[in-house]
């Protein structure tokens, strides 16, 4: 009788347990794909698991994206500000992260992923721009530069993601609005050595035309010639100094689908009794050898009777139904939405570079939790069969991640002669038209930016990557 209470426990609670991040806030992530913001925002509002200090990262981000695109962006802003701040102040609790040592790192505060905390100040930088307050949106740019410095910093000569060029296109893109083009310049070319250095060897990144373009023009602009002349040679482009600036320039932000989520992946490692205290958990497929010392003699021979076990870990699954490319049509030309940023490639880099860490933690933690089981079989059989489920269905990965990003970042520039402009945009599947919008764009002799976002249906799913 008892035994069949606790395995009707264990089903429950494991059904429970199963269930990751994405698929708790799938209902969120319906009203988002269908653009009812009012929705989606109200459930973000209703959500228990959010709400827990431990997940509150995650609530300030997609809360401002939500109300960002329902047209609240000073609301927005004051959510990713929010966000900064957690951020800024995040500190180990040591209480979430002993009870994760005996549970799962689900439990901890969650304090984001790098990549993350960039975007963060992208998400404000477009408050500003719409705000037409382009002085604050440097700030956020600013901001966005400190944040790879300390990356930078914090890996040093490792070979890393701890650079984004996305991020310094957007500072020259900015700086050009507001009339520095020194500093544009300077942007640009760092964007430019990222994206030939660490984009080509990580992502196998090309630099897009229009980066070339504007890296030729800015250092003719700013009269220097040798760099002039070094980029017009290495890209065949020439720079034209006679050549008049737009009355008007569009720049468009394509948010190309959902970013990947976060599911789970197990691996069996066999227990091996080491010497001097030392136990090893070894994966022979794999070329896994992790070596734990147990202080205590009772903690170690408590391991002997093990000979399997499972270990949870993260990984990124792409989402399905992603689109391949789009264009903006204007005044009978057509200009590629060229990609700035793929964020599914960052994002799987970043975790692939922590993965050693990832396994080295998780392992610690079931031989944790198995000692304790096999100890309590000392004493108690039906305490060590209560602990024994409760290891096996609290055995889980952290998944949660910011899943409200997009998955790739296009852009295009276009020179444009009038004050109002009748634009068309079409996205891809391959060489199938997806979808084609029709808008007018109001500018007023400045540079105009655009942010639009696409979510096919599709989206909502997930392949294994």
């Amino acid at each position: 009788m008892k035994r069949r209470i606790l395995f009707s426990i264990f089903i429950i609670v494991f059904l429970q347990s199963c269930l990751t991040y994405y698929e708790k806030n799938l209902v969120f992530h319906q009203e988002f794909a269908r653009r009812d913001y009012v929705k989606a925002d109200n459930i973000l509002d209703r959500n228990k698991f959010l709400q827990k200090k431990r997940n509150q990262l995650l609530y300030f981000l997609d809360k401002g994206i939500v109300t960002q695109l329902m047209g609240e962006f000073e609301k927005s802003n004051e959510y990713f500000e929010q966000a900064y701040i957690y951020v800024e102040d995040f500190e180990r609790n040591y209480g979430q992260e002993a009870v994760a040592l005996l549970t799962n790192d689900m439990m901890r505060q969650y304090g984001g992923e790098d990549f993350e905390k960039i975007f963060i100040h992208y998400y404000k930088a477009i408050n500003y721009i719409k705000l037409n307050e382009l002085d604050e949106a440097m700030v956020e740019c600013r901001r966005m530069n400190i944040r790879l410095t300390e990356i930078s910093d914090k890996y040093k000569s490792e070979k890393k993601y701890k650079r984004d060029a996305f991020a310094h296109t957007l500072m020259g893109l900015l700086y050009e609005a507001s009339g520095d083009e020194n500093n544009a310049f300077i942007a640009y070319r760092n964007a430019y050595e990222i994206y030939t250095t660490d984009y080509k060897s990580f992502f196998n990144s090309t630099v897009p035309l229009q980066l070339k373009k504007d890296l030729v023009r800015l250092a003719g602009l700013n009269g220097f010639t040798e760099e002039q002349e070094e980029y017009e040679k290495l890209f065949q482009l020439k720079y034209d100094r006679h050549e008049k600036r737009p009355k008007n320039e569009l720049v468009v932000f394509w948010h190309n689908g959902f970013g990947p989520v976060k599911a789970e992946w197990s691996i069996n490692f066999v227990v091996v009794k080491g010497q001097g205290g030392y136990v090893s958990f070894v994966n022979k497929e794999m070329g896994l050898d992790f070596g734990f010392y147990m202080r205590s003699g009772d903690d170690q021979a408590s391991l002997n009777d093990l000979r399997i076990v499972r270990v949870a870990f993260p990984k990124y699954e792409i989402r399905k139904g992603g689109l391949t490319g789009g264009s903006v049509t204007y005044d009978g030309q057509e200009y590629n939405l060229e990609l700035l940023e793929d964020i599914n490639k960052i994002a799987i880099k970043s975790l692939d570079d922590r993965m050693t860490r990832e396994m080295s933690k998780a392992l610690l933690r079931v031989a944790l939790k198995q000692a304790a089981a096999a100890a309590a079989r000392k004493e108690n059989e039906g305490l060590a069969t209560a602990i024994t489920v409760f290891n096996a269905v609290s055995e889980k990965a952290d998944t949660r991640n910011w899943q409200t990003l997009p998955a790739q970042i296009h852009y295009a520039r276009i020179p444009m002669n009038a004050d109002t402009n009748e634009i068309v945009y079409k996205m891809y599947r391959g060489k199938q038209l997806f979808d084609k919008i029709e808008s007018t764009i109001r500018t007023n002799g400045k540079m105009k930016f655009v942010f639009h976002l696409t979510v096919p249906p599709e989206s909502l799913l997930y392949n294994e990557f």
